[in-house]
């Protein structure tokens, strides 16, 4: 009976582990970069629902996003924000922090995912926000 139970354990986190993770993206029309950064999204095992906003200020003032860290696009997932060129890695870590109301990448920084451009590479962070309006450093990445 133990390894019934043992088994059964197993598969269930193995069924979990292989569901895809799901976000919302919402962009501009015009935005290319945004489309550079789903498809980096996709690459690293996301599924995306794309939707072309009329309004992305509107999305960010509903969704919480304070205009020091925005961006050009926001994502959504599990109820968190992601704002701007956030790699697929530092997600990952966002969802494991519950008390963050989401993460971001200000600006527009040269060199992460959306924003390649042969071998340049700014330095930038990735900064997440909590509940209660404070910062934190999830990432950073130097520049060259």
């Amino acid at each position: 009976m133990r390894q019934l139970i043992l088994l059964a354990s197993l598969f269930s986190s193995l069924s979990f582990a292989a569901e895809p993770l799901t976000i919302d993206v919402h962009r501009d029309a015009n935005c290319g970069c945004c489309k550079a950064w789903i498809s980096h999204l996709q690459d690293n095992g996301f599924t995306v629902n794309d939707h072309v906003e009329p309004d992305m200020t509107a999305v960010k003032i509903r969704l919480g996003v304070p205009p020091r860290l925005a961006s050009c696009h926001t994502g959504v997932i599990d109820g968190q924000f992601v704002e701007g060129h956030v790699p697929a890695a530092d997600i990952l870590k966002m969802r494991k922090q519950p008390d963050l109301l989401g993460a971001a990448v200000p600006g527009m920084p040269t060199g992460s995912p959306g924003m390649e451009y042969g071998n340049v590479r700014d330095a930038y962070q990735v900064i997440g926000l909590n509940k209660d309006g404070k910062e934190t450093l999830i990432s950073e990445y130097p520049g060259n």
